[in-house]
């Protein structure tokens, strides 16, 4: 069922890694999980961009055109989906390190899950007040970090301390997937496809 585990992995996520690792879903799931919860940064941050505006902190608040915002929203929409599928394949790349062997679509479910906080800082959109979303980023990027070191000791089925490692290797390459992600954003904006204020 979609979004079936997100209030457990905020009330008791132990117990719901325990949950997903007892009941596998089929990658259909997760799937159907992320393409749903991607959803939430795109559309907070077009409604930001085109009825609330941005503030500087001096001046008037930016107002993008709609069809800039909807551009950079499809934008993050995809951006988000293929960050998440990266991580998992690297999650599934990385077992053979540890002398695991999940199927890729365990690798998925920790993906997808431990990304679910990240995509909920979305939300922060709606008051585009920049050390707002810099705050609740941070809140949602730490919360993040734990389910994932929660998380693979249990889906991964290794000991704690391996676990910690592995998840280690896990941020990190996660870290690197960001900054590849940003940098092509980069790219993309240094070619003429940046946002057009109003």
């Amino acid at each position: 069922m979609i979004l079936n585990h997100l209030i457990g992995l905020y009330t008791h996520p132990k117990q719901e890694w325990l949950a997903i690792e007892r009941n596998h879903e089929k990658a259909g799931s997760s799937l159907s999980h992320i393409l749903l919860i991607s959803l939430i940064p795109a559309i907070c941050a077009y409604i930001a961009n085109t009825q609330i505006g941005w503030n500087p902190g001096v001046g008037e608040p930016l107002f993008l055109t709609q069809q800039s915002a909807l551009f950079m929203s499809v934008g993050i929409y995809f951006g988000l989906i293929a960050g998440v599928f990266g991580l998992a394949y690297l999650v599934y790349w990385m077992a053979n390190t540890f002398d695991v062997k999940p199927s890729y679509t365990q690798a998925l479910e920790l993906a997808v899950y431990t990304a679910t906080p990240l995509f909920m800082v979305g939300f922060s959109a709606l008051y585009p007040e920049l050390w707002f979303i810099m705050l609740v980023g941070l809140l949602g990027l730490s919360y993040s970090v734990y389910l994932l070191y929660t998380g693979v000791p249990i889906l991964m089925r290794m000991p704690e301390e391996k676990g910690f490692i592995y998840a280690s290797s896990v941020v990190t390459c996660g870290l690197v997937l960001l900054v590849a992600l940003m940098g092509t954003s980069v790219m993309l904006w240094s070619y003429g496809l940046g946002p057009a204020i109003q």
